[in-house]
């Protein structure tokens, strides 16, 4: 799996138990970093052509670009808390800044019994923009708690090229699953 700096949604520094976005309140937090498919002068990366608009990497090329948001600190609370995760997106305001952010997608509703170490929310392909949405400048996560504030917890997220994936493990995916094995050797 690549992980790269400048495709990733969440804080590299502080935040809650250590690097990554720690939403706790009711309510909606968006992710620490806003993804700018324009590209900046000074990130080492071309800027594309004037009039060109922002690079689309929701068009499913072979291997297609993914979304890895994994909770790297389980969270806890003291009355069911529930999170869902939402990718969204936002055209330029025609200053270099976000126009306002629309959910592409989003995921299940997570009990707080599900938010462990490890638990992969949102194991998806990036998606194009939905019909008659404006191809997306910025790409951001938005975190929704709706019940019950979170006392701790923390998620690390990215978009990734060749993300580890393995069979789905029972009904939590914290665990590595894999076909168990059809013969087995006492050492």
């Amino acid at each position: 799996m690549i992980l790269d700096g400048l495709l990733q949604f969440t804080s590299s520094t502080g935040g809650g138990t250590g690097n990554g976005d720690s939403p706790t309140a009711i309510g909606s937090t968006a992710s620490a970093n806003q993804l700018d498919l324009h590209l900046a002068t000074g990130s080492g990366i071309p800027v594309l052509a004037s009039g060109q608009g922002a690079r689309d990497i929701g068009i499913g090329d072979d291997p297609a670009m993914k979304l890895l948001v994994l909770v790297t600190a389980a969270f806890t609370t003291g009355a069911g808390g529930t999170l869902s995760v939402q990718l969204q997106g936002s055209p330029d305001n025609g200053s270099g800044a976000p126009l306002g952010f629309v959910t592409y997608y989003q995921t299940p509703v997570y009990a707080v019994a599900t938010l462990v170490a490890g638990a992969r929310l949102m194991d998806m392909d990036v998606p194009r923009p939905p019909a008659g949405v404006a191809e997306p400048r910025f790409l951001q996560l938005n975190y929704v708690i709706a019940t019950g504030v979170m006392t701790v917890g923390t998620i690390k997220a990215w978009i990734v090229l060749d993300r580890h994936d393995e069979f789905y493990n029972s009904t939590i995916n914290s665990i590595i699953g894999g076909y168990p094995p059809g013969v087995t050797i006492a050492n």
